[in-house]
């Protein structure tokens, strides 16, 4: 059974879980902020322990068939972060990356929206905007923040 686990555990499959998994979590967030399966499966812990699993999995599988060490090349060139890139454990590793950090963003968005009490129709462009553009979306909501609480603190 395990096995047949780690056959079905593909980069492909990976990939297209987590695309598709992450989907309705948006669409909470999106539709209803605060409702009990929102909080349950998108403000909770358990989307980012799934990914953080698959995240782990890949990694493990880079440590047992390659030299895990060569991620820290893509700090030395744009051509080093390229070529890391042409690795397909690399960069589903970097898109799960992604995929977790924009959810955190936009449950951070969520629930700022909700104190300072920003009108839902910028918090739903500000949602998509940080699904498809990541911190353009952030900055978007910044922006219209301060219009909102008609003040700005840098450490929030």
């Amino acid at each position: 059974m395990f096995d047949n686990l780690i056959s079905f555990l593909t980069y492909d499959n990976i990939y297209y879980i987590a695309n598709i998994g992450v989907i309705p979590c948006w669409l909470l967030l999106i539709i209803s902020p605060n409702h009990i399966f929102t909080k349950f499966f998108v403000k909770s812990v358990i989307i980012p322990a799934l990914l953080s699993t698959a995240y782990i999995f890949i990694a493990y599988q880079i440590y047992m068939t390659e030299n895990i060490f060569e991620v820290f090349n893509l700090y030395l060139s744009l051509n080093d972060l390229y070529a890391l890139f042409s690795n397909e454990a690399f960069l589903l590793i970097f898109w799960l990356h992604f995929l977790s950090i924009n959810l955190f963003v936009g449950n951070w968005i969520a629930y700022d929206a909700k104190i300072y009490m920003i009108s839902k129709f910028v918090v739903i462009i500000s949602l998509l905007a940080t699904y498809f553009m990541g911190p353009v979306g952030l900055v978007f909501y910044w922006l219209l923040r301060v219009l909102y609480s008609k003040k700005i603190n840098y450490y929030e």
